[in-house]
């Protein structure tokens, strides 16, 4: 966890599995020592927004968009998904009222198309025709409230995404490659000196 504002570390842990209740006690290690936590930027990790109700959640625009390529791939076939594509990529560009708007009028155009259904002719079990474009479209819908948090609280001044924190995971990955032949005490130690300094 890292203050985007003071660019410094505040709480880091080993651990074996990410998950909601890993977060939830880095934010009671840090309240213990005193920090306030005004907001969260997160990745979109599923539970960790419920984990934290009352606290303002930030969606990074940045991991949308890289979930959206995830269902959509960086050159999308259908001209829904390329107009969708589109649309995510205009996401840091615009503002909540914009991009709702785009959204929206995208949703409109495609809405019956992405009800389409394909039955299999084996089974005979139905399934909608177009799974990863509804993914894609219902990630953005499910996530819109989170993506432009820091719109309703300018004061916080809290970032759009985690990169603050990605750049320091890039910069602990170049010295570990740099480093590679250690054993595993020494790569542990090197990786808790990067993260204090």
């Amino acid at each position: 966890m890292r203050d985007p504002h003071r660019k410094e570390n505040l709480y880091w842990e080993e651990i074996i599995t990410e998950s909601p209740s890993v977060y939830q006690q880095g934010i009671l290690d840090l309240s213990q020592q005193g920090f306030t936590i005004q907001a969260l930027v997160i990745d979109g990790r599923k539970g960790v927004r419920e984990a934290f109700p009352g606290l303002p959640i930030q969606m990074c625009q940045f991991h949308q968009v890289r979930i959206m390529t995830r269902y959509l791939t960086l050159n999308p076939k259908l001209e829904a998904g390329q107009e969708l594509r589109n649309v995510s990529l205009a996401l840091s560009k615009s503002t909540e009222a914009e991009f709702t708007k785009l959204l929206e009028t995208w949703y409109r155009r495609w809405q019956e198309f992405l009800k389409e259904k394909t039955i299999d002719p084996v089974t005979l079990q139905w399934q909608y025709t177009h799974r990863r474009l509804r993914s894609a479209c219902f990630s953005l819908r499910r996530n819109l409230p989170y993506l432009f948090t820091y719109e309703h609280y300018p004061g916080l001044n809290i970032p759009k995404t985690t990169n603050c924190l990605e750049g320091v995971f890039s910069h602990t990955k170049t010295a570990m490659r740099i480093h590679r032949g250690l054993i595993q005490k020494r790569k542990r130690k090197l990786i808790d000196y990067l993260l204090r300094s």
